[in-house]
């Protein structure tokens, strides 16, 4: 189960509403999202969270790039937003690349031999098991992305990594949008 909603800023205090992510499959749709919900370009933040699993805050100010936060990336990406937040760059990816090697591949046909040697068999222990210490396409267990996205909204990074269930109310409480963010769920 997924719950999403979306804090602006204002000059009056903060305004709270969930969101639909229905028609969200890029990081750049819920940007888009969080613009819209943009008071005079001022913070906006998005908070997504899979129940019990993982969540994730997008801030958006103005027309910077969004800064992204998510409290376990490898359960995130297990799921179909979290995918959307963990982008190449969040990953310490090379843009494309996991597309480029993949097409590579599959246009040589790359066995893991060099210059045509035979497969040698495995030694016992050894290349039995993936080495996930060099695996590219490998998602790191635990917090991921920007460790200071509150930090100037009242929530330390120490805080940020201390929470666990119930995230979205302590991130309002630390803002001062506790009563908006309650009465929209």
């Amino acid at each position: 189960m997924y719950f999403a909603a979306l804090l602006a800023r204002t000059e009056d205090g903060w305004e709270a509403s969930d969101t639909e992510l229905d028609d969200v499959e890029t990081l750049s749709d819920l940007t888009d999202l969080a613009r819209e919900a943009s008071v005079d370009e001022d913070t906006v933040l998005l908070y997504i969270e899979q129940e019990g699993a993982w969540f994730g805050v997008v801030r958006v100010d103005g027309e910077e790039d969004p800064r992204i936060y998510v409290s376990d990336a490898s359960a995130a990406a297990r799921s179909s937003y979290g995918e959307i937040l963990l982008t190449d760059e969040l990953l310490g990816r090379e843009p494309g690349a996991e597309d480029e090697i993949a097409a590579l591949e599959e246009l040589v046909g790359l066995d893991g031999t060099e210059d045509g040697d035979p497969d040698e068999e495995p030694r016992a222990g050894a290349g039995t098991e993936p080495d996930l210490d060099h695996d590219p396409d490998a998602v790191p267990a635990g917090p991921l992305g920007d460790l200071g996205v509150l930090a100037d909204l009242g929530l330390s990074e120490k805080d940020l990594l201390a929470l666990r269930t119930d995230a979205l109310a302590e991130i309002a409480e630390a803002l001062g949008a506790a009563e908006v963010l309650e009465a929209v769920r």
